[in-house]
């Protein structure tokens, strides 16, 4: 039941039941205008809480590849002391005790095949770590992308209007990937690194407390160095994923207008915009290189520092007796170590700079929210009887410059309109309106009674058709480009669309049928070919309400005659709105709506309009004059 007709069943006496329905109404909208779709934050911590036991493991796997990096020093040790020099075994080294009283080729074969076991425990360990994180990686991007394209979708055809192509596809494919990398190898990575620190330093402490103490004084600028050297990286990383955007962008651009571009011999000015654009991208990258290489620096002198001091202080106690050769050594070989990691960390920190910048983007485009939603318990409908009103309708794209003006007419169902008026004056965006693809700002539009705004968005579309002045084609093949208006249609209803359109001619003409690839955007077809395509499609929906673009205006003379005959016979029994460019065949409209300025300032029929000598008058009469 509608809710007009649910509200008149209550009588007046039910004056409370009324209002408390309208009071639930505005509170369900609120929560629908409030309620979020997932953001990124969300959308990774479900995924990671999804795979908390392959995320252990990993992390298990990580922890044991630290140890065995650890123990990996340790032969050499009792090799240099035990077996070289000859020390007396520690009597907590009984089983070593044991190996050593067997012989020194033993004992030094014994600990020779230990290096190559943990040799084989780093690599075990290793391989489990990088492929569950890899795979986990490459599960959040393929989530993330999903994520992103239906965000996309969703996304109102403003947002689309002022946003970049070339920045959209880089944030769905690259700044994606960026995260994947980062969590499969740098996240990891670092988490590695820093365990390896931790525990080479305690095991340093172990070792030798005031070398391990020496070694600590370089931390505190080591630190500072890589904090600072993050933030840097992450602003500039943040302004060269933009910059790739706009280079994507420009490509794209670029691709779409090949034809046009070789047709005026402006390959080189092409080339000098796409050089400019990449220039930026060019300058933010080295910019990032020259800031993570100045960090490396700084951080090797650090680091040197630290192991000069440790070797000084070192050999003066073993001159003292106060240290082993292979004590320091060892302490050595875990100093080498640990600062191994730390230099690395400046090349880490900048990929995971550039993919925190990514996040951001990306977090960005998930927080943004559709300007046009449903409210609660939409209507649905299966069939429209086409009944139209505009009443006061007013809308801007840009608030400033407003398109229409109070706009106001009424449509009866099966009635065939031609919107007229000159560039701009607003006849597209009534089309757009009646879609829900934009919102009007200031009155209302109703079709069957209705507020559009009551219906379900993709249910209200699925009842109207549209055929644009240049059909868009997809490429992919003639079967799939029509059954893109209704993607169960069988092989009989594909034909039937295609015959009533007259497409089936050329079709059937084919070496594949209906199964033949056509280029991109349609190439390999005429442009009569792709508008039979394209009305094809709106055929095979089978419309209550039908939206037509003139779309005989930019074909040749025999195609527009199949275009006009199929068009005839599928308008029969639909609302009808045309566009017109083209003033042919006026008297078959049953009203025209003459725009200009935004404003509808004449309504009727052809003969009405020219009896009136008004503007519409005048548009026929300029037009008639050009084709004599």
């Amino acid at each position: 039941m509608r809710e007009a007709e649910f509200l008149k069943t209550l009588d007046e006496q039910d004056y409370i039941a009324k209002i408390s329905y309208k009071m639930l109404q505005e509170l369900w909208n609120k929560k629908m205008k409030n309620k979020r779709h997932p953001l990124f934050k969300e959308i990774v911590v479900e995924h990671f809480s999804e795979v908390k036991g392959e995320i252990f493991f990993a992390i298990l796997c990580m922890v044991c590849f630290t140890g065995a990096e650890l123990l990996a020093p340790w032969p050499i040790k009792l090799i240099f002391d035990y077996i070289l020099l000859g020390k007396p075994v520690p009597e907590n080294f009984a089983l070593l005790e044991s190996i050593i009283q067997k012989g020194p080729l033993f004992s030094l074969g014994v600990l020779s095949i230990s290096i190559l076991l943990i040799a084989a425990l780093r690599g075990f360990f290793a391989y489990f770590q990088i492929f569950i994180t890899s795979k986990v990686g490459f599960h959040l991007v393929h989530i993330l992308r999903i994520e992103l394209f239906a965000h996309l979708q969703r996304l109102s055809l403003s947002f689309h209007n002022r946003s970049k192509s070339g920045e959209l596809i880089t944030k769905v494919s690259g700044d994606t990937k960026l995260l994947k990398d980062t969590f499969s190898e740098s996240a990891l990575t670092l988490s590695s690194h820093f365990l390896k620190i931790i525990g080479m330093f305690v095991v340093m402490l172990f070792l030798n407390w005031q070398l391990a103490f020496l070694v600590l004084l370089t931390f505190p600028p080591l630190i500072y160095l890589l904090v600072s050297s993050y933030q840097r990286i992450k602003k500039r990383a943040k302004k060269q994923r933009k910059e790739e955007g706009n280079v994507a962008s420009r490509i794209n651009e670029l691709l779409t207008m090949i034809p046009l571009v070789q047709s005026y011999a402006r390959e080189g000015y092409e080339l000098g915009r796409f050089e400019e654009d990449s220039k930026e991208t060019l300058k933010e990258s080295i910019h990032i290189v020259r800031l993570t290489a100045r960090t490396t620096r700084v951080m090797e002198v650090i680091t040197a520092l630290g192991t000069v001091l440790a070797i000084f202080f070192g050999a003066l106690q073993v001159k003292k007796g106060l240290l082993s050769p292979g004590d320091l050594l060892i302490f050595m070989a875990y100093l080498k170590q640990m600062y191994g990691p730390l230099r690395k960390l400046p090349r880490l920190s900048s990929k995971i700079s550039k993919a925190m910048a990514g996040a951001e983007r990306i977090s960005d485009l998930l927080e943004m929210e559709p300007e046009i939603s449903d409210q609660a318990n939409p209507i649905r409908v299966k069939e429209l009887h086409g009944a139209i009103v505009f009443r006061d309708v007013s809308f801007a794209y840009d608030k400033n410059k407003p398109v229409l003006k109070n706009v106001s007419f009424e449509v009866s169902p099966g009635q065939r309109i031609a919107l007229v008026g000159a560039s701009g004056s607003g006849k597209s965006t009534i089309a757009k309106l009646l879609l829900r693809l934009y919102e009007a700002q200031n009155g209302e539009i109703l079709i069957d009674g209705i507020n559009i705004k009551k219906y379900k968005r993709k249910n209200l579309r699925r009842r109207i058709g549209l055929v644009l002045q240049e059909a868009i084609i997809l490429g992919t093949t003639i079967r799939e480009n029509i059954t893109y208006g209704r993607i169960d249609a069988t092989q009989a209803v594909i034909e039937e669309a295609a015959r009533k359109a007259h497409a089936d001619v050329f079709i059937n003409e084919l070496p594949e049928g209906y199964d033949t690839l056509v280029g991109e955007q349609g190439a390999t077809l005429s442009g009569g070919q792709r508008q039979r395509i394209g009305l094809a499609r709106a055929i095979i929906r089978r419309p209550s309400i039908l939206i037509l673009d003139e779309p005989t205006s930019a074909v040749d003379a025999e195609s527009a005659r199949f275009i006009q005959s199929s068009m005839r016979n599928f308008q029969k029994g639909k609302t009808c709105f045309v566009i017109v460019h083209q003033f042919d065949e006026m008297e078959s409209y049953d009203q025209i709506i003459v725009l200009k300025n935004g404003q509808n300032i004449e309504n009727g029929t052809h003969k009405e309009l020219l009896a009136g000598k008004g503007y519409y008058a005048e548009l026929f009469r300029c037009q008639h004059l050009k084709t004599i």
